[in-house]
């Protein structure tokens, strides 16, 4: 039988964002700030919550794990991002590139559902606040977040093994800062068809499910508070779905523009500039969106530093 998935390629090179050196070192001062903002204010964030104990509770224990996640995304494409454009080392090796690609799906799935697992707990926050600490128990809590990330490290492998067992056999210029999977399967020799629809169908059935889920939660959370009718409820719901509701819509905004797509209509110039709103602004705008809109967190994070 005929090989077809046997990879004559060794190493990828990334196409900078710009070639012009005057920008280069303008981009590379700005990312890099970008960056260690991202870091400080997850950490901050994570810290906060886990040394007050005043923010021990199930929406800081998930708000902690949403930190985490921002804290890997950047994490896994900006410092080769960053080499690239100081030291204009572009390259990455073939199992350098598969590890990235892994690491990155996985954690995109794992805060999609993430982020849902948090819709159900608002929920449940608004509409039966007196069997809240009944109902998301730390074990709940423990097990939802369990399996968010088991859930997202197994859809990453099946992504992974469609894409990276594909044939490369010519040009190996990823139009991109890092491994995603358009650009990627842009460069397959073989058929990619048929991986591409059940990539498709996977992220489409993966995604509507936890949308649904989360738009489920608000449509009974908008229910519940027109049944009260009582003065300040929407003021008291804002303050606490208002946070949660806004990141929820800035990483489904960026992350479905990113990858819910044929690749025919994949457009190099275009994507990178959607991928760097996904990757690197919405981690660094995470913490302070909760920041600003939560008093507990504003306090917590006053005492620590």
């Amino acid at each position: 039988m005929q090989r077809v998935n046997a990879s004559t390629i060794s190493e990828f090179v990334f196409v900078g964002l710009s070639d012009a050196p005057e920008i280069r070192l303008l981009l590379f001062a700005l990312f890099l700030l970008i960056y260690l903002a991202t870091m400080a204010g997850n950490i901050t964030l994570l810290v906060a919550i886990s040394t007050d104990s005043h923010l021990h509770s199930p929406m800081y224990f998930l708000l902690g794990n949403l930190s985490l996640l921002d804290l890997l995304c950047p994490t896994i494409t900006v410092p080769k991002m960053l080499g690239a454009l100081l030291l204009e080392h572009k390259k990455i090796s073939f199992s350098g590139c598969l590890f990235q690609h892994f690491s990155l799906i996985a954690v995109v799935g794992t805060e999609i559902f993430l982020l849902t697992v948090m819709a159900y707990d608002r929920y449940v926050a608004v509409c039966h606040p007196l069997r809240y600490p009944n109902i998301m128990s730390t074990k709940l809590c423990a097990q939802l977040a369990v399996g968010t990330w088991a859930t997202g490290l197994l859809n990453s492998l099946l992504h992974t093994s469609l894409v990276f067992t594909l044939s490369f056999c010519g040009p190996n210029k990823i139009q991109q800062y890092y491994c995603d999977i358009p650009p990627v399967l842009a460069l397959s020799c073989s058929s990619t068809r048929s991986r591409e629809l059940v990539i498709l169908v996977v992220a489409g059935v993966l995604g509507s499910s936890a949308c649904v889920v989360t738009v489920v939660s608000y449509i009974c959370i908008f229910l519940e508070i027109l049944a009260r009718n009582s003065p300040g409820v929407w003021h008291k719901a804002f303050s606490t779905c208002g946070s949660h509701l806004t990141v929820v819509s800035l990483f489904y905004g960026t992350a479905i523009c990113t990858y819910v797509r044929p690749s025919f209509t994949y457009s190099p110039h275009r994507d990178r500039v959607v991928s760097m709103l996904y990757g690197m602004l919405t981690p660094l705008l995470n913490p302070i969106i909760y920041s600003l809109r939560n008093k507990e967190v504003k306090c917590a994070l006053k005492r620590v530093i």
